[in-house]
Order: structure tokens, then C-alpha cells, then sequence
């Protein structure tokens, strides 16, 4: 699977330990920055990931900033990206199963690396339910063109 990564300077270790575990099993891994910890601004990452899936390139973002709400709320500002806070795998797993989530945010100043990977793990091995979910998404896209 492809995927687009992106953080700021507050998220770059957890990061580099995600893109460690989503290699080691055999995903591909897009990475949009930063490469080390000198100060970034969060939207300068998120906008490319966003691009990214928006334009089908990678099939999920993960992105990451101090809290991940940054990322999240930059992310979201791009049609068809519905991007998903998440500091546990309830929240991740319904996040793709309820909303289609397409790209994962979190705060690398909140979860560890252990945590940080069984959330990625459950995003990326998540399907969307579809149902009733559905008609929620239609909704959504219907007030991303009212723009």
C-alpha cells in the first residue's frame, strides 16, 4: 500500500518510527517532511499529503504535528479529504469504518511509538462499512461543493 507522510517539527520522531514500521512491512512510504526537528510550520506538510490522497497518488495520509489538531484541521480543508484525529484504535478503527477516513492525524507530544503504530495498523487494515455510513459521506461531499 502507498502512503503519503508529512510532519512537523514536534512530530518528526514518532514519524520516523511509523515510516520504520510501515517499510518493515512492505508498504511504501511517501514522505513529504520534515527531516529533522528545526521548526516547520504544520500547514506547509499537510497541504501536499492532502494533494496526495485527494489526487489518488497514496491511498491514506498519515500525518503529525504536537497535538495532531493542526494537521487535522489543515488536511480537512481539501475536498474529499476527510481526515481523522485519533490517540487510541477505537477511534481509528471507526474512523475508517464509519467516516472513510483517508488520513490519519496524531500528536506525536500525546502517544508513544507503540501506541502510534497499533493506530496506524488498525487505519490501514480498516474497511469502511458503507450502509448508513454512505448516505452521512453523501452529505458531506454535497456541502464540499456549497463552497
Amino acid at each position: 500500500m502507498k502512503l503519503a507522510l508529512g510532519s512537523d517539527h514536534a512530530g518528526f520522531k514518532l514519524k520516523k518510527e511509523i515510516v520504520a514500521y510501515l517499510e518493515e512491512n512492505n508498504h511504501e512510504c511517501v514522505d513529504y517532511g520534515v527531516f529533522d526537528e528545526k521548526s516547520a510550520d504544520y500547514p506547509d506538510l499537510a497541504v501536499p499529503v492532502a494533494k496526495a490522497v485527494s489526487g489518488g497518488g497514496c491511498r491514506f495520509g498519515i500525518l503529525i504535528c504536537g497535538t495532531g489538531i493542526g494537521m487535522s484541521i489543515a488536511a480537512n480543508k481539501y475536498a474529499g479529504i476527510r481526515a481523522a484525529l485519533c490517540g487510541e484504535t477505537y477511534s481509528s478503527r471507526c474512523a475508517r469504518e464509519h467516516n472513510d477516513a483517508n488520513i490519519l492525524t496524531m500528536g506525536g507530544r500525546v502517544i508513544g511509538a507503540g501506541l502510534a503504530v497499533d493506530i496506524v495498523e488498525t487505519f490501514i487494515n480498516t474497511s469502511f462499512q458503507g450502509g448508513r455510513h454512505s448516505r452521512r459521506l453523501e452529505k458531506i461531499t454535497r456541502a464540499e461543493k456549497e463552497r
